[in-house]
């Protein structure tokens, strides 16, 4: 949530020597289409007609906290068509609301980008309210000149705050996912517990668990080097690369 592809960049770069590695804004981020419903199941039809665009046959689908349920619905639904699914740092279950996405979804939906110019005006405001830095350069990526002179948020707020509730909601299915999985969890994050693991096993009785100690929700963006040495080493595994 609030992210974008250019954010995976280096972590597809360390896998791309061995694979054709795509990486695709979800609706309503980045360069993707806006739509005024936003919720996993729709992200996942995004997510297979993007597959079936590119002809892509036995994807490996990797995906982060949103994207990672996104990912876990298509595999669900998808059983057949996976080679191998990555999850980082997301469970399928229900969440509680956070705070921190509703805060910030509230303050930049409070900016009037009209009364502003530059991208330090916007930063100076975020700075009064949000002040947790890095909280701020995440959101500010989503910034960009419409035309001169006028700023524009990527993301389609009004749809992402409407949705919320969807958002948190958990992943259920009376399907599984047999498949190579593997979990990967930030170990300073709290979004996957080790009351989750009967959850994930049930829905994917392959799932493998790593932590990456010191890690916090932002698993690549902490331990870039950890990350990619754990998707090498499952990816080479799975897929018998020399």
């Amino acid at each position: 949530m609030f992210g974008q592809s250019d954010n995976w960049v280096t972590v597809a770069r360390r896998i791309a020597d061995q694979f054709h590695v795509f990486i695709p804004d979800q609706r309503n981020h980045g360069q993707s289409p806006h739509a005024s419903v936003h919720s996993f199941p729709a992200m996942a039809d995004d997510l297979s007609a993007f597959i079936e665009e590119h002809n892509i046959v036995n994807p490996i689908i990797i995906g982060h906290s949103m994207g990672g349920k996104t990912a876990m619905t298509y595999a669900l639904e998808n059983a057949g068509d996976v080679k191998k699914l990555v999850v980082i740092d997301i469970s399928p279950r229900r969440y509680p609301e956070r705070k921190i996405h509703t805060q910030v979804i509230s303050q930049m939906m409070s900016i009037d980008l009209d009364s502003v110019t530059t991208r330090t005006e916007v930063e100076k405001i975020l700075d009064s309210q949000i002040s947790d830095s890095r909280v701020r350069m995440f959101i500010m990526k989503n910034l960009y000149y419409k035309i001169h002179g006028k700023l524009a948020w990527r993301l389609n707020l009004e749809a992402i705050n409407q949705s919320m509730d969807l958002l948190f909601d958990g992943i259920s299915s009376d399907n599984i996912y047999a498949g190579p999985t593997l979990f990967i969890r930030g170990g300073k994050s709290d979004y996957i517990l080790d009351s989750d693991i009967p959850l994930i096993e049930n829905l994917f009785p392959s799932a493998i668990i790593k932590t990456i100690p010191g890690a916090s929700h932002w698993v690549h963006a902490d331990a870039p080097e950890e990350l990619c040495y754990l998707l090498s080493s499952f990816l080479e595994r799975e897929c018998n690369y020399k």
